[in-house]
């Protein structure tokens, strides 16, 4: 491959950084951009039935600033904007947003589309990295700047033109990440020394990361430096805007955040431009599964998912963290046998702490259940399935009756395929509640005093002798009226287990008594 066709990043040298020292303490403030930024990366971008879809479901799930659009982009974002303030949707505690560039007239029109609205954001911004500036403007560093600051001051002006409405100025340079740290500094500075903001203000700042163009901990350093030398910082919030062309835009957001920022711009399950934007339900989840509460409403994401993809027309991957369909799954053998066992002694233990091996979170939390948390292939063992025997049929089989089922299990599964809970109870009564012939088994013995002779009895019958191992016997489970017996018994050196089902524990243990029996003449009569 041509690697010599690119160049490396240029390392911004801060040996003083705090970042790496500090840990998460709360949720930032979250504004969602699937409306905008989410909205026109999409093959076929959303009608306006969709965006209100779109719309109600951020407003659902908490988010507390949305971007609607860019209104003098298309007529779509524009009657979207409309739609949403002339149908009074805006609650008491959301807060729009809308998007403008510097160019002429498009700044006023921006501020004429949010006219009734009772409080929004207009974003201002100007591309200033060096490419940017060469290839496509052709502009110097002071005809960037003066451009930036021409379209502060119009905004500054228009701030309280719209009697009503409470306007938030915001401004962004595009291409942060690709821009010479000291430039963006530089303009930056010049114009929040236009703007004076008071914290009242509430005025914001965006450092976007238009393209991921180095690691996570390149991007924190920049934004710790940004942090510590904006004019005005008490008085700003400090935004991040970070794309996922490398593949690390949760862990750059993260460390930012770390750097000194305030404010996230993304979108749900990170829909946006190439390869998207920040995913902001799995920053939202990653501080939840570290106790912190992220001031979202997670309860559903099956529910969000399902919407999102509807809106989106794209599919979610089933790999997505935190709500893809196999998030929470486990198909290895160890991995399964290791969650039932963590399960078990969390419920048995009562404590309120999570902590359940290859499970951050409790699933129940996001609205799963535990049934898709195991799941059956060739590859899983005795721990996966007799985790699902225990919890979706309550069969809760003895350690050595797991092996042996598991092996015969994983002997069937080999066809290839998942094996659902449903398909292993089917063979798990064909192998061990039924006769050859799929018949129920017969009603107990008459001698039900001693198994040691029911096995001897039976065994008798086809010239054996035999040895019984084990015999236990399970009582019925709330809302239940059956007893559970498993029995284990010998045959020279072949031992198999017997399962019985009946409403009585006599009856229980002769049938497994008659189902280990004819395991074992079927085995050593072959």
């Amino acid at each position: 491959m041509p690697v010599h066709k690119y160049r490396r990043y240029e390392p911004f040298r801060l040996p003083d950084r705090t970042w790496p020292d500090r840990v998460p303490e709360r949720a930032p403030t979250w504004c969602s951009v699937d409306l905008r930024d989410g909205n026109q990366a999409l093959l076929e971008p959303m009608d306006i039935d969709r965006k209100r879809v779109m719309y109600d479901l951020l407003v659902r799930l908490g988010f507390k600033e949305i971007e609607l659009g860019f209104p003098m982009a298309s007529r779509a974002d524009l009657e979207f904007t409309r739609d949403v303030i002339e149908r009074d949707a805006i609650p008491d505690d959301v807060t729009i947003q809308v998007m403008s560039p510097i160019r002429d007239g498009m700044i006023e029109d921006t501020v004429k589309a949010i006219e009734g609205a009772p409080r929004a954001i207009v974003q201002i911004f100007n591309p200033t990295s060096v490419t940017q500036r060469r290839a496509v403007f052709r502009m110097s560093r002071a005809e960037v700047k003066a451009l930036a600051l021409r379209g502060a001051e119009r905004a500054l002006k228009l701030r309280d033109s719209l009697p009503g409405t409470e306007i938030y100025l915001q401004y962004g340079t595009e291409s942060f990440t690709q821009t010479e740290p000291e430039f963006a500094l530089e303009v930056h500075n010049a114009v929040l020394e236009l703007w004076r903001p008071e914290p009242a203000d509430q005025v914001r700042v965006v450092l976007p990361a238009s393209v991921e163009a180095y690691p996570p901990h390149e991007f924190a350093d920049r934004i710790e430096w940004m942090h510590r030398n904006l004019a005005h910082r008490d008085a700003i919030s400090l935004t991040l805007h970070t794309h996922n062309d490398r593949g690390s835009a949760v862990a750059a957001t993260e460390l930012a955040l770390l750097a000194g920022a305030d404010r996230v711009e993304g979108t749900l399950f990170g829909n946006g431009e190439r390869a998207g934007n920040v995913c902001l339900i799995t920053l939202a989840m990653n501080l939840y599964s570290q106790g912190i509460d992220p001031h979202l409403d997670l309860g559903d994401l099956d529910e969000a998912r399902r919407v999102v993809e509807q809106c989106n027309r794209m599919p979610v991957s089933p790999r997505h963290p935190w709500v893809g369909d196999f998030a929470y799954t486990s198909f290895a053998g160890s991995h399964q046998d290791a969650i039932a066992k963590g399960l078990r002694a969390l419920e048995e233990s009562g404590s309120a702490v999570w902590d359940v091996p290859y499970l951050p979170i409790d699933p129940r939390d996001v609205g799963r259940d535990y049934q898709a948390l195991i799941r059956i292939n060739g590859q899983s063992g005795k721990g996966g399935v007799s985790h699902l025997m225990r919890t979706e049929h309550a069969f809760d089989l003895p350690r050595r009756l797991q092996i042996e089922f598991a092996s015969i299990v994983q002997t069937k599964a080999e066809a290839g395929g998942e094996v659902t809970a449903d398909q292993l109870l089917v063979w798990f009564a064909e192998d061990y509640l039924h006769e050859a012939d799929g018949a129920p088994l017969p009603g107990p013995l008459e001698d039900r005093s001693s198994p040691r002779a029911v096995l001897d009895a039976l065994l008798a019958r086809h010239a054996l002798e035999g040895s019984l191992s084990e015999t236990q016997v399970q009582g019925p489970r709330a809302g239940e009226a059956r007893h559970v017996a498993y029995a284990e018994a010998s045959v020279g050196t072949t031992t198999r287990w017997g399962v019985g089902v009946a409403a009585t524990e006599e009856e229980s243990l002769a049938r497994a008594l008659r189902s280990v029996a004819r395991r074992l003449v079927a085995e050593v009569t072959a």
